[in-house]
């Protein structure tokens, strides 16, 4: 197995400087995400790792198009690696969510382990298909450093899956520039989504509850009746 993990986070589309959820869908980068991508390349070629991979997402696939000329190395798809599933919300401002959804969208950034977007995926099974595909990966190569190119906020599923490293708010944006982190892989074993604990624990700060959620008549799915 793979000695070190380095994980590349893909550069930012339009939708994350507006505000959207980009979920799984294929946008493309923003000019700034492309000048991202070239400084991550420039990053990794100090310590040039072994393989090149990357999420299906689009703007993964283009930062690690960008990457691999840099590198001179194939970049290779991994198929079970597309971004979050956040189903209905894709698309959508995340203050559109928390006006028009204020109570499921208060309980997902609570505790999004236990609440999955409609029609999206819990963080949970996104964790166990990061998990199984990392495993693969990571036995293709008996030692050396491996690289991945992941989307917001993938990469932060990645790095709980093999670090540990809190999820922290999923609809945050980390920044507009490369993030270029190496996590040790040695002697890793696949981790499952925990059962039945506590999200503080987790690196998930519940919020307080919106006013909506105080005394506002609300419908099926949190959406307010008026």
């Amino acid at each position: 197995m793979a000695d070190l993990l380095v994980v590349v986070r893909a550069g930012t589309t339009d939708f994350d400087l507006q505000g959207r959820i980009r979920g799984n869908l294929d946008i493309p980068l923003s000019p700034g995400g492309a000048v991202a991508a070239l400084t991550a390349a420039h990053e990794l070629s100090a310590a040039p790792p072994l393989a090149l991979y990357t999420s299906t997402a689009a703007c993964a696939m283009e930062t690690a198009t960008i990457v691999a000329a840099a590198l001179r190395l194939p970049p290779r798809r991994v198929p079970n690696l597309p971004n979050i599933d956040q189903g209905l919300w894709q698309g959508m401002l995340v203050e559109e969510i928390r006006r028009r959804q204020p109570r499921l969208a208060w309980h997902w950034e609570a505790d999004p382990w236990k609440v999955a977007p409609p029609d999206g995926e819990l963080v949970g099974e996104a964790c166990d298909r990061v998990s199984g595909a990392i495993e693969k990966l990571l036995v293709r190569h008996p030692i050396g450093r491996v690289a991945l190119v992941v989307p917001q906020p993938l990469d932060r599923i990645v790095r709980w899956v093999v670090a540990g490293e809190p999820v922290g708010d999923l609809w945050a944006v980390d920044g507009y520039g490369p993030d270029v982190r190496t996590l040790s892989v040695a002697g890793w074993s696949p981790r499952s989504a925990p059962v039945g604990v506590a999200a503080g624990s987790l690196g998930v700060i519940p919020i307080r509850p919106p006013a909506a959620l105080r005394g506002e008549n609300l419908g099926h799915n949190g959406l307010i009746h008026r």
